[in-house]
Formats: C-alpha cells, structure tokens, sequence
C-alpha cells in the first residue's frame, strides 16, 4: 500500500501514524459528545485521552513487543521504532484501563459512566486507526485466493510482497465499525456500564475470529494465539461486567 502519505524534503509523514493520530482525536471527540450526553464533566476528556494515550501506546507497543520477543533480542533499536508499525490492540487497551484507572480515582470521578462514554469512542477509532495498519502493511492475513484479497507491492510495506492476502486490516475496521453501531443502537436498552461490557464481548468475539486469519506472528499457546487466549478472558469479562451491572441504573 502506502506507508509513506508524504514527504516533503526532509519532512515524512507515514500514513501509520497519521491514521493512528486521526483515531485518537476522533475516538476523543466522540467520548466528549457521550459525557455531555450523561451529565459528566465532558471537560476532562482532552486529559482522559492524554493519559488513556500514553497507558495505550506504552501497553500496545510491549505486546507487541513481546510477541516479537525473538526478533526484537536481535534488533533491539527497532523497540523504539513504533512509526513503522507494531501495536497491538489488546496490549493499548490494557495499558489504557490501567491509566484510566489512575485518572478515574485521582479526579473521583464514576467509573462506569465514563466507561460508556469511552467504548463507542474505541470501536470508531479501531475502524480508523485500522486504515493506518493497511498502509503500512503490518497486521498483514494469510495467503488466500478470495476475490477481495490484497497484494502489497510497496517494498516498503511490512507484509509479504506479490502475494494475495486476506485484509485482515479491512476486517479489524469493520468489525470496529460494527460494534459501533450495535452499541449505538443498544445505547438505550442498557443500564450504566453495560455498553463497555458490550463493547468488550464484540471486541474478543471479532478479534478472537479475526486471528483465524493473520498471517504475521502471532505468539502460541497451544492451538491459540497469545492473542486469542486474551481475547478469550476479555470476553469473559465483558459477559460478567453485563450481569453484575444488570440492575444498575442509568448514570449509576
């Protein structure tokens, strides 16, 4: 695809990181829009972000990190080197609960109505900041002849040059598109912190599936990748916060 959007002499603007950039301010804006929504103090999303931002990445990138664990031993440098691609998902939105957590308890602010606000804000941003894996060619699928297969011909591309592969990106921006819209449409019909265990059961139902079909290293547990073995104790979780908060009320 097109990992490099611009350059101007001596200036590069990898299309990574400009999509990964658009998902956080667009991810920022729609959480704003829902803590108005609850009577919240929606003025603290800008600092909200900044600290989910910082938690996300540094938890996305040490996943990754781990997973890529003997690559990396053998070129440590490219650690650091987070613009050419390597986040995982999972490991930002770990680091990301943590942060928030801190942020929640030192503002004392509820947790589970800025919970809500923050899902719908994640999905939309997965479906955008996904666009950024397909430039870049990283989160590349397996060899596939299907029809809507894609072939990276970029040399600059992470993923396997000349051969037809499923986009599993486009797959990760759909299925972000689609929680979305379920949780929007859902909003109504669920009590206060339902919509994030909501949001955390599609996630590790598409993302679970999704693994079925990558091609980049993934890390093993047995038959499963690492990812999938997350996958599975997030959807779990997700199943329980929607009990426990059954009998909640709205903005409890």
């Amino acid at each position: 695809m097109h990992p490099i959007l611009v350059k101007i002499g001596p200036i590069t603007i990898y299309s990574y990181g400009f999509f990964i950039a658009s998902a956080v301010l667009l991810a920022l804006a729609i959480t704003s829009r829902e803590a108005k929504k609850r009577g919240l103090n929606h003025v603290l999303t800008s600092e909200l972000g900044f600290y989910v931002l910082v938690g996300g990445f540094i938890g996305a990138r040490l996943f990754y990190i781990l997973i890529c664990w003997d690559y990396f031993l053998k070129h440590p440098l490219e650690m650091f080197m987070f613009w050419k691609g390597g986040l995982v998902f999972l490991g930002g939105a770990i680091g990301g609960a943590i942060s928030s957590f801190w942020f929640f308890k030192r503002y004392q602010q509820p947790f589970w109505p800025w919970a809500d606000c923050v899902a719908p804000g994640i999905a939309m941003g997965q479906a955008v900041g996904r666009m950024g894996c397909l430039c870049a060619g990283c989160c590349y699928g397996k060899p596939t002849t299907v029809p809507w297969a894609i072939t990276f011909t970029n040399p600059k591309s992470l993923a396997p040059l000349y051969v037809p592969l499923h986009p599993t990106q486009i797959y990760h921006s759909l299925a972000g598109l689609i929680t979305f819209i379920i949780l929007m449409l859902a909003r109504k019909k669920l009590n206060t912190g339902q919509m994030f265990g909501l949001f955390l059961v599609l996630y590790a139902i598409f993302r679970f599936n999704i693994e079925f079909f990558r091609g980049d290293y993934r890390g093993w547990i047995g038959p499963l990748s690492a990812t999938q073995v997350v996958a599975f104790f997030v959807f779990w979780i997700g199943l329980i916060i929607l009990w426990h908060r059954r009998k909640s009320r709205r903005g409890a």
